[in-house]
């Protein structure tokens, strides 16, 4: 996996967990939106032992409102879980209109048109280590550097990382 990646950028869990999870993921992506929940519970019921690392993206080949989406993720700073959380929970209502609603709803001002361009350099070095990485689809995870090529539920994940419950 890519040296690139910055652990604390976009970090669910405790940041000094010694298992860290890189999830390669796009917000439009059906795959990824049925992932986040069990991601989200396993860093939950892990202990601080588990941390989370989003990266972006974006299959805009297929999915036409993925890197506006992203892009209004980025934008959201410190709100970016709660926007993660928003754009999973309504993937079929991704439009500019709609990301602007969602961003409102969460405080952030300028997650939509020029102002989310801003962040375009980060969601495509997501986007290129991810490439380097050799990821061509979502969700892809790199458990503590390693490809994992299980199951997205939650006890083949547990299990895969010698986690009891």
């Amino acid at each position: 996996m890519s040296q690139k990646i910055d652990l604390d950028r976009h970090c669910y869990g405790s940041v000094d967990a010694p298992i860290t999870i890189v999830e390669y993921g796009d917000f439009e992506c059906p795959y990824c939106g049925a992932a986040a929940p069990v991601l989200r519970q396993l860093v939950d019921t892990a202990g601080r032992r588990v941390r989370l690392i989003f990266r972006h993206f974006p299959v805009f080949q297929k999915h036409p409102f993925a890197l506006t989406a992203a892009l209004a993720a980025e934008a959201s700073g410190d709100r970016f879980w709660a926007m993660h959380d928003q754009l999973y929970a309504h993937q079929d209502r991704l439009t500019d209109a709609d990301l602007a609603r969602y961003a409102a709803e969460l405080g952030v001002t300028n997650a939509v048109g020029e102002a989310a361009q801003a962040f375009r350099p980060a969601v495509e070095a997501d986007y290129q280590a991810g490439a380097e990485d050799g990821v061509r689809g979502t969700p892809t995870l790199f458990v503590d550097g390693r490809l994992y090529t299980g199951r997205m539920e939650l006890a083949a994940l547990r299990s895969s990382l010698g986690l009891r419950r």
